[in-house]
C-alpha cells in the first residue's frame, strides 16, 4: 500500500512516496508561480520514476504554505504536524525539530510518538529564512551552495546588526565597501540567522535530541552557528529538505492503516 506526501513551499515543492516497508522515493522541484501545478507535477514525476500510477496511491496528504492550492484530492495538514511526524519517522529518538524553510522558520517539541507538544513560528519576516540567505547571496555575488563552506573559513565573523532583510542587505553592501573578507561577512550572516532561529527554539523549549530540517539545513555554516547558540548538537538527515513531505506521507499511511 502506497501513500504520498506533498510539501508545497515558497521556493521548492517536494514529494515523497512510502509504503509499509519504508520510503520508496522523493523528489524536489522549484515551485514557480503556480503552487498547484508544482504540487501536481512533482508527484507525477516521482510516480513516473518508480513506475507507479496515481491509482496505486491509497492516500495523498498535502502540506506547506501552498497546501490549500492543492486541487488533486487528498487531505491537507499544517507543516508543524508534518515536520514532527517526518522527523520522528527518520529518527524516533528525536524530541525537537528546527525547520528553516524559504519564507518561514519554526521550532517544535515532539513526544515519543512524533506528535507536536509545543511550537513557535516566524512567518511574518524573511529574516532567519532561506529567502534572507538568497538575498544576501545575490548581494555578495556568491552561489548559495558555497555559503556554508566559505563561512567555515572565517576567523572573525562580521557583525550584522539589522534584523530586517532590506536593512541587512544595505549593511552587507557597506561591509563589502569597507573591504571586509567575504567569508567573514557570510559567517556574520549565518550568525544573524542562527540568532533569530535560536530565539524561536528557546521560545518553543527545544531539547535534545534535536533535528534540523528544511532546505537551510543543507548549509553547514548555519547549522554550526545554531549549534553554538543552542549549546547542543544538531542532527541533519540527508533527507532534511523533504522531511515535511515524508511526514505528510507517513500521516497518510497512518490514517489509511487505521481505516
Amino acid at each position: 500500500m502506497y501513500t504520498a506526501g506533498i510539501d508545497i513551499g515558497s521556493i521548492t515543492t517536494k514529494a515523497a512516496v512510502i509504503n509499509e516497508n519504508g520510503i520508496i522515493g522523493t523528489k524536489i522541484i522549484l515551485t514557480g508561480y503556480n503552487p498547484s501545478e508544482a504540487g501536481r507535477r512533482v508527484l507525477d514525476e516521482l510516480l513516473r520514476e518508480y513506475s507507479l500510477r496515481s491509482a496505486d496511491l491509497a492516500a495523498v496528504v498535502a502540506t506547506g504554505y501552498g497546501r490549500n492550492s492543492a486541487d488533486f484530492g487528498g487531505k491537507t495538514l499544517t507543516e508543524i504536524i508534518c515536520h514532527g511526524a517526518g522527523a520522528h519517522y527518520l529518527n524516533p529518538d528525536v524530541r525537537s525539530v528546527v525547520d528553516v524553510g524559504g519564507q518561514d522558520s519554526k521550532a517544535l517539541v515532539i513526544d515519543e510518538l512524533g506528535k507536536t507538544k509545543d511550537f513557535a513560528m516566524n512567518d511574518k519576516c524573511a529574516a532567519g529564512t532561506g529567502r534572507f540567505l538568497e538575498v544576501m547571496a545575490r548581494a555578495l555575488e556568491v552561489d548559495l551552495d558555497e555559503f556554508g563552506p566559505l563561512s567555515l573559513r572565517s576567523s572573525k565573523p562580521s557583525r550584522i546588526s539589522s534584523i530586517c532583510t532590506v536593512f541587512a542587505e544595505s549593511e552587507v553592501i557597506s561591509l563589502i565597501a569597507k573591504g571586509e573578507m567575504r567569508e567573514d561577512i557570510i559567517a556574520g550572516i549565518h550568525e544573524s540567522v542562527a540568532a533569530r532561529v535560536a530565539t524561536l527554539a528557546h521560545r518553543a523549549g527545544v531539547r535534545p535530541p534535536l533535528m534540523m530540517t528544511g532546505g537551510v539545513a543543507r548549509n553547514v555554516g548555519v547549522v554550526k552557528a545554531l549549534e553554538r547558540k543552542l549549546e547542543m548538537p544538531i542532527e541533519v538527515s540527508p533527507r532534511a529538505q523533504v522531511n515535511g513531505a515524508i511526514g505528510a506521507a507517513v500521516l497518510a499511511l497512518e490514517e489509511v492503516s487505521r481505516k
